[in-house]
């Protein structure tokens, strides 16, 4: 069903800070708006206050430099607390508010806890769960601005671990081919120049050097891995094993 004044979007990824997406998958959004697909970011936090930054405008037009050098139609920060970001039924309803607007066909999100870095990501996590659940549920709509309920054909989960091999746990794997766009990731990335100063420039070479790892594991020369919680099925065996 359309819903006056929000565009309907492929593809949402949700991150909980702004430069979260970018680093997980963002190739992989730079490929699908490549290839026509309109693609949008939430994030469920504004990410400040941080060390570097001035204040949350600075880190805003950041994450919108970040946006327009991957391709994406539309962000969205909603205005949930940085660092103190907790899974709670009006984090669901905000975020399921935004699924409901924009009515994507995909979600990609959080797919586990990052031990020693924030806890945001593990809340982002269950709250993106909860939220597409949340955003097809009917008899429910005073809650959601009374805006029509939308179902999620599907959910991919990834990862922003830096420190282990192990491939995030699921019922489907897939490497995303981004030999194309592994430098327009990197660009995306450095827009964020007040998290990543002089002195921790060392993610560059670790972000790419993990995606030409897992592009190499599935015959590309960069790759990103998105994992389903659902087994990945196929009606053309042919075109999923050798692509178009």
């Amino acid at each position: 069903m359309p819903t006056p004044d929000y565009p309907q979007l492929d593809v949402i990824a949700v991150g909980a800070h702004p430069d979260d997406v970018e680093i997980a998958c963002g190739g992989t959004l730079a490929r699908l708006s490549e290839q026509g697909y309109r693609v949008g970011i939430i994030d469920l936090t504004d990410g400040e206050p941080t060390p570097g930054s001035p204040g949350p405008e600075v880190r805003l037009a950041e994450a919108q430099a970040a946006a327009e050098t991957l391709g994406v139609h539309e962000r969205i920060t909603l205005d949930l607390p940085n660092r103190k970001l907790f899974d709670s039924y009006e984090a669901r309803v905000k975020l399921a508010i935004e699924f409901r607007k924009f009515r994507p066909r995909l979600v990609l999100g959080f797919g586990e806890k990052t031990p020693l870095a924030s806890p945001d990501h593990w809340q982002a996590m269950q709250i993106t769960d909860a939220a597409i659940f949340y955003a097809r549920l009917t008899k429910w709509d005073d809650d959601f601005e009374g805006l029509p309920p939308h179902t999620i054909a599907a959910q991919l989960y990834y990862t922003l671990s830096f420190y282990s091999n192990e491939p995030l746990p699921g019922a489907g794997h897939v490497v995303v081919d981004i030999s194309r766009t592994l430098s327009t990731k990197l660009d995306s990335v450095r827009c964020y120049k007040t998290q990543f100063p002089p002195e921790k420039q060392h993610i560059f070479p670790r972000v790419e050097s993990i995606a030409r790892q897992l592009g190499q594991t599935a015959g590309f020369a960069a790759g990103e891995m998105l994992v389903s919680p659902r087994n990945l099925g196929t009606r053309d065996l042919m075109k999923t094993v050798f692509g178009k």
